[in-house]
Formats: structure tokens, sequence, C-alpha cells
């Protein structure tokens, strides 16, 4: 079925977020036409040619026409030096993505070997022959592709016996976008398959074709801070100053998850454009049902407001989770938020601001911290005019850490919890008048003001069905050429999306690899080393490096190596030792039998 871009939509088009009603999927034999996964010729051979195929591509056909294929020292360069960069753009969609540069990366560089590893929970599976495990071959593929530039086919319920059965299918029908869903009690293939026997003629029911786990998803995406962003950013464009959300955000819930609810498989992945996405794979994780998911998911969710209504709904005392959620965010908030830019997001208000700076307000009146204070509970006005008066004065010399504790300081006074403090007789006074829910609001106000910019904001929508599908790690951003690499939560702070590879990148990086290996690439910086005319004699005598994966020749080697030996080796060890145990368990019983 062809399904018409809708040029309303904030967020990506479909399939990232379906309709889980499956009476409104088409059968794919609608839109499949040709293909089918059980075809009689080779797949090995399919597979062969089609890799020769793309490989030959020239280097005109898979740069635009004002790259060149010279080599450069540097695997990645940001794509702009700017703070504040677009992911975009018309030029930089039309420069890193295209159908000839998708088909180059499907058939050299898509880790296809790492995602049947991952999606068998199998240590002992083969990818390559028709033994992989039920938890792949009942696992629900979707792809997007599209025939023609504007027009956009959905294909959903596919499945595959194996990874060259997957791979197969990924070559030929070249698909702008790959989403994977649940596990099926049926291989979704076969959801609308005719059974027969000699005496009747049977559909498999809908009641017997259902989802039976998937992994437990999180889909963050920076378009939901647009009512805090106060970096100059908004919808799909951003900057390394926003970015910082998306690093807390996986933070706070990266611990969450992990202390609270004792998951350890856990992998996180840029979105390749403006969000995060995160894979619970623990099996307890895997077999939650859609009431679990959506307790887990709400356990997190904090109401933080909307364009119409921006009050946070924190309640005291604060949940265990939430206080801890605050120890990590205020810091940050602190760094990012309140500092001026190019740092921070400048909340504290810093006047001096150029009338080109994008914190700048036009109706600024050049005090310090109006925003901030403007925030206050109206029962908090008197702390309001005067730390106004007093930062007016101060100015630069006290930093917006100083400023921000300065303020916690003011309020606890007014509520009555500090004595000790420089403020006037009249707070105190303004204290004895004060109810204990006005009290309470001032004493949440800072939590409040920190959790409505720095929270994890969930489209928790994603979280709570088994059914709902999700951009397969590994992809290829359409808008902007990005891998979807995954992100190592240990460095979390080193993480640069504009660092992320570009298929025009890793193809010139791929040409940059070969020419190395026949002894072409002369070092632009040049080697002052006496041996060197013995070395130029030498070099096409080298040993070629010899990589398992064409990705190890380029700068995903990093990324996809993390995700290999920090996530995937763990699980399938883990995995492998649950199965011994369960296999003495076995054996134990047959004994004593």
């Amino acid at each position: 079925m062809v399904m018409e871009k809708s040029t309303k939509r904030v967020r990506e088009p479909l399939p990232s977020r379906v309709n889980d009603d499956m009476d409104d999927i088409d059968n794919d034999e609608e839109v499949e036409m040709d293909f089918d996964v059980n075809d009689k010729h080779d797949d090995t051979d399919t597979i062969m040619a089609t890799t020769t195929a793309a490989t030959t591509v020239t280097a005109t056909i898979h740069r635009p026409s004002s790259s060149k294929v010279t080599p450069t020292k540097k695997s990645i360069s940001n794509v702009s030096n700017s703070t504040s960069t677009s992911s975009s753009t018309n030029q930089n969609s039309i420069a890193h993505f295209s159908p000839e540069l998708l088909s180059q990366y499907y058939s050299r560089l898509f880790p296809f070997t790492l995602l049947t590893q991952w999606l068998s929970y199998n240590p002992n599976v083969n990818v390559n022959v028709n033994n992989s495990s039920k938890l792949f071959t009942h696992r629900e593929f979707s792809f997007t592709i599209e025939p023609s530039p504007g027009e956009e086919i959905y294909m959903r319920y596919k499945s595959f016996a194996n990874q060259k059965e997957l791979q197969k299918a990924v070559l030929k029908r070249q698909p702008r976008k790959i989403d994977i869903g649940a596990i099926f009690t049926l291989p979704p293939k076969d959801q609308k398959s005719t059974t027969s026997n000699s005496n009747s003629s049977t559909t498999t029911s809908s009641s017997s074709f259902k989802p039976n786990q998937r992994e437990l998803v999180f889909d963050i995406d920076l378009t939901d801070y647009d009512m805090v962003r106060k970096c100059g950013c908004s919808n799909a464009k951003i900057c390394k100053i926003c970015w910082k959300l998306m690093n807390v955000a996986v933070q706070v819930m990266d611990q969450g998850l992990k202390e609270d609810f004792g998951f350890e498989h856990i992998a996180w992945f840029y979105s390749g454009r403006r969000g995060v996405h995160c894979w619970v794979c623990d099996e307890g994780a895997r077999v939650l049902s859609d009431a679990g998911r959506s307790a887990v998911a709400n356990y997190f969710e904090v109401n933080l407001g909307s364009d119409k209504n921006q009050n946070v709904e924190i309640h005291a005392p604060l949940h265990p989770m939430l206080q801890r959620a605050y120890t990590t965010l205020e810091p940050m908030f602190i760094r990012d938020i309140l500092s001026p830019s190019p740092m921070g997001q400048n909340l504290i208000g810093q006047p001096s601001c150029s009338s080109d700076d994008v914190n700048a307000d036009d109706d600024d009146d050049g005090s310090w911290g109006k925003d901030l204070l403007a925030t206050l509970p109206p029962t908090a006005s008197s702390v309001a005019s005067e730390l106004t008066k007093k930062w007016n004065a101060q100015g630069e010399y006290t930093t917006p850490k100083e400023k921000w504790n300065e303020l916690k300081r003011y309020l606890q006074v007014l509520i009555g919890k500090n004595g000790k403090s420089s403020s006037s007789s009249s707070s105190i006074k303004q204290a004895k008048k004060m109810s204990n829910a006005d009290k309470t609001k001032i004493e949440l106000w800072p939590i409040k003001t920190v959790f409505s910019y720095c929270y994890p904001r969930l489209d928790i929508n994603v979280s709570k069905m088994q059914n709902h599908l999700l951009k397969s790690p590994f992809c290829v951003h359409p808008k902007t050429g990005r891998v979807c690499v995954p992100i190592d939560v240990t460095r979390l702070e080193d993480f640069d999306p504009f660092a992320v590879p570009t298929l025009n990148q890793l193809m010139d990086e791929l040409d940059k690899f070969e020419l190395e290996q026949e002894g072409h690439y002369e070092n632009e910086e040049g080697d002052d080393d006496v041996n060197d005319k013995n070395k130029n004699k030498n070099s096409t005598k080298k040993k070629k490096k010899l990589v398992q994966f064409e990705w190890e020749k380029t700068s995903l080697k990093e990324p996809f190596r993390y995700f290999q030996n920090e996530f995937l080796h763990p699980m399938l060890k883990e995995l492998k030792k649950k199965e011994k145990v369960k296999n003495e368990k076995i054996a134990a019983a047959r004994v004593e039998f």
C-alpha cells in the first residue's frame, strides 16, 4: 500500500509510530510484488552479486559532485564548527544521503551479524544457517521503501529464518528505514497463511497470532523540549548546547533502570537526527505485559507541563527516585542552563547579550535573573525583588552557581527553614503569615525548575505496547545521512551527534583504507624520519590489515566494537551461563529418576 507523506507532521513520518491495529495493515502481498524469501535460487549468489555491483559504483555516483575522492587524515569531522547547527537542512540531506550511498552502506557496512546475534538471544546460534533462534525467526521487521521520489511503500510483518534471508531482503529492497517489532507466536510472514490437510482448510486466527516478547524500549526526542530550549533551536534543529539535555536524560534513565529495576543489558542508540532510543534486553523486560510496560514507563514519567500550562507536577515528600534524579540534574542545570552562552542557555539573564545573540530577549530590561526570578511563586515576590537589586549591583562578580545557591538560601529563610541569612526582616514576617501549602510550593520550586528544563521527556506511548515498532539500530537517517550508532553511557560527555559519520564520510574512509593497503596513500603531514626512503621502498610490501567486517575499516569501528564488547558479548555470556545451569538441573533430575 502507498502511504502519502503528511506535510503537517512534526515528527518523523510513518513508520516510526504506526497504528498497532493489524486490521488496518494490508496484506504484504499487495506491496511485496516479486519478492519472496523462499525463492529457490541461491541466496548466497544474490548477496554476492548485489555486493559486487554496489562496490563497483564509482566515486562520482556515491558522492556529491563537489566532493573529491582524495582521502583526508581526519576520519570524522564535525558538520559545523558553530555551536548551533541544524541537523536537517536540505543541503546536508543531499550531500550525505542518496540511494547509491545507501546501497553501498547495506552491502558493505551494515552489521547484519551483530544485529542477528543480538535479536537471536542464543549464544549457540549460527547466524548463517537455518537454525536461528525462534526469537529471531518470529521477530517482526518492517521496511519503508521509496520506489520513486515522494512515494513511500510500507511493508509490515516481514520475518526471516536467518541472517542470510534478512541480508538478501535488505539488499534487494534497499529500505530507507527498517523498523523492529515484537516477537510473535508465529513467524509474522505467516500471520495470514492458510494451512491445509486432507479434511479441511483453516486460516490462522488472529487470536493465535499475538506478540509474546519484545524489548522494553524508550524514545526521547529533543522536539519535546522546544518549550524550554533557549539556545535558538526548535523542531528538528539541534545544537551542541541543547544536545546536553539528551546526555543527562540518558544518565537519569540508565541509572533508574539499573538501580530501581535491576536491569543489566541496556543499549542506547543515537536516532540519527535529534534523539536517542533505549533498548532494555533483559529477559524480565522482554516478557513484560503491556500493563507491566506501562507501569515501568509511568514510574519515570513526570508531568512537566505544556505550552499553555507550564506547571510541573511534583509533590512532597519527594520520591527517592526523583530525589536521586534531582541530585544528578542540578549540576547540569547550573552548568548548561543557567550559564551564559556559548556554554549554556543563559537562563540567569546576563544583560550584556549582543543583539545577534540567540539568547538575547527583544524586551530585555537588563536585569540579572529576570527570566528565572519571574517563575517564582507569587508568595516569594519579596525574594525576587531583593535579589534583582542585589544581582544587578553585583553583576559578574558572582557566578551562576553562586546566584542559584543564594536564591535557594533566600527561599529557605522565607519559609522559616534557615534563620541565618542576610534577608530582610520583611521576608521573615511574611513567612509567619504563609500557609503550609504556599511554603510547600516555595520549597519545591527549585526542584520543579530543574526538572522543567532537564528531566527526561519520554514519548511514553512507545514504551507501553509490546507491538510498537521502533527504528532499527544501525540504520541511516535519510534526513541527515548519519548512522544510528550505539552510545557509550560511560562517556556521554564525549558523544557528539555532529561527529557521527555520514554515508559520504564512510565511503571516503573505505577509499582511504583501501589506498593505504595498496601503499598509495601519502601522509599529509609528511615524515622527517631518516629512514623515509627505505620505508617508501618497502611500502608496497606491508602486510594488509586483516579485518572480519568492512565496518572495521571506518570510524564505525569504535561504536560497533563498543556494542559488541560491552553489550552483546556480556549478554550472550550470561545467557550461556543460564543455559548451562538449566542443563545441569535437567541432568541431575534424570540421574535422580
